[in-house]
């Protein structure tokens, strides 16, 4: 397996996971858990494969995506209590998808000869939030990427990295330095609450948003 389809199934796995986390906290029943998870998981590379001419998508003529996504869902149904004790998890496993598929899609951007800094940064940044923004739709909270998080500037600076790594670097490595970046930026953003200002509200509200989206 290379590294590319490593990163693909990793994102895969972390979108369906967080995908069935919040279709699990919002009391939806088994098939609509299911549903949502393997939206989440599929939806940014469906999006992703339409924007850069690699159609039919890929999920669509290669059933494996989908199937490790329901895998994945069928897996949180069995560890849920124990998922659901740690604080922040559907964030985490969020941002490995997150930073797995800016990885991945600005890649396959390149090899499709879209070799833009814009282009590549564009399909990333849909790509890596196209899963999560349906998944906050279907359950009628508003995306992270519109909330005072700083959510889609990680995807731009991954993306930004691995364009100019790939122009020195060969191989693999400007694959793990956006993985590792994108992630990175944003489970420190989790951490340590760094947001973008958000007008209406003070700092004590800014503090209790933040406390509510961890729950």
């Amino acid at each position: 397996m290379t590294a590319w389809s490593v990163f693909e199934v990793m994102g895969i796995v972390a979108f369906a996971v967080s995908g069935a986390l919040t279709g699990i906290q919002k009391k939806l029943d088994v098939f609509g858990v299911l549903v949502l998870a393997i939206t989440t998981a599929i939806g940014g590379g469906v999006l992703r494969d339409v924007i850069i001419g690699n159609t039919p998508p890929l999920t669509f003529r290669d059933p494996t995506f989908l199937i490790i996504s329901a895998m994945a869902t069928i897996g949180v149904f069995f560890t849920y209590r124990w998922l659901d004790r740690f604080k922040y998890t559907i964030q985490i496993f969020d941002a490995i998808g997150l930073g797995a598929f800016t990885a991945t899609s600005a890649n396959l951007a390149i090899e499709h000869n879209l070799d833009s800094l814009f282009i590549v940064t564009t399909v990333a940044v849909i790509t890596g939030i196209g899963g999560s923004v349906m998944r906050d739709v279907f359950v009628k909270e508003i995306p992270y990427v519109f909330r005072q998080e700083v959510y889609a500037i990680t995807t731009i600076v991954g993306a930004m990295v691995f364009y100019y790594a790939q122009t020195y670097y060969v191989g693999n490595l400007p694959l793990y330095l956006c993985f590792c970046i994108t992630t990175g930026l944003r489970l420190c953003c989790i951490k340590y609450g760094w947001n973008f200002p958000v007008l209406g509200l003070d700092s004590k509200d800014i503090v209790s948003e933040n406390r509510n989206h961890g729950n």
